[in-house]
């Protein structure tokens, strides 16, 4: 009897490089954790009048699309094990389904420093929020160096993104940095910061071994984009002690403009927005 595959590395592919990119991280991310990738990409064809192809041509089109994913996972990293596949449907319900058993859903960021806000209905925001499992937003070209970095700020799903960052760091030999910000100055301030850093690093079983706190002041938002830079990956919880609903101020800003690859980590989900019509192959996962 064949041993069913550990869950799956899984990317989400449009045809753009930023989906390229993810493809490169998702090789690198199933060989690391000895994984299969999955590269898919959701074919919704709405018909001729929409962009003037046929189906055909744009069927060929969305597997040609998988192909060149496929190729280029095997060649930045030759041992992994991948496969891509069309799935027909809208791209957020696919990939939310297919987040379902997946160990990690990956998706490229598609130029988000360009607009000033997400909208809600966006298959970024629809899958950082909804996904029920870790999604990665993959940045740059190149395999980032330095520190894997987590933010806290007390609420359960900042514990949830420490708990997922301790074990990444385990498994990665790596020094976690974990990370408060203090957004108002002062004494009194920067003491209850410590205190609540020290807190959360003692709830995870011999984290303090292992992990270093950092204290940040200012703009939370603007404090950890900075210190992203330097950061092989920062991972996030994506709704803070605010408790938004979809996602939260920090977690948006730095979904649009973290400068490595950002890891939103889900102790649960958000409710559920449907948004209607759906989108052509080429543009299947653009926000």
């Amino acid at each position: 009897m064949r041993t069913p595959d550990k869950p799956p590395v899984v990317v989400g592919v449009n045809g753009t490089a930023a989906g390229l990119a993810a493809v490169r991280l998702g090789a690198r991310e199933a060989v690391a954790r000895g994984r299969p990738l999955r590269v898919l990409h959701a074919f919704s064809w709405p018909g001729p009048a929409y962009d003037g192809r046929d189906y055909a041509s744009a069927r060929h089109e969305a597997s040609a699309i998988v192909e060149e994913a496929v190729a280029t996972a095997k060649r930045s990293t030759p041992r992994v094990r991948a496969r891509g596949e069309v799935i027909d449907g809208a791209p957020v319900r696919v990939l939310l389904q297919q987040s379902r058993t997946a160990d990690l859903l990956i998706l490229g960021d598609d130029d988000l420093a360009s607009v000033p806000r997400l909208p809600v209905e966006s298959v970024l925001m629809q899958l950082v929020s909804r996904a029920r499992c870790p999604v990665v937003v993959a940045r740059g070209l190149r395999p980032p160096a330095g520190p894997l970095l987590v933010a806290v700020d007390g609420s359960e799903a900042a514990h949830h993104a420490l708990l997922h960052a301790a074990g990444e760091a385990r498994r990665r030999g790596l020094l976690l940095e974990v990370a408060h910000v203090v957004a108002e100055p002062g004494a009194a301030a920067e003491a209850e910061g410590r205190r609540l850093l020290e807190s959360a690093v003692a709830e995870v079983p011999g984290l303090a071994a292992t992990a270093r706190g950092r204290l940040l002041s200012g703009d939370p938002a603007r404090a950890l984009l900075l210190v992203s830079r330097h950061a092989r990956m920062v991972i996030v919880g994506p709704r803070g002690a605010g408790g938004s609903v979809l996602l939260g101020a920090v977690a948006h800003e730095l979904l649009r403009r973290c400068a490595c690859p950002t890891v939103f980590v889900h102790g649960s989900t958000a409710p559920e927005h449907h948004s209607p019509g759906t989108v052509p192959s080429a543009e299947a996962l653009a926000g």
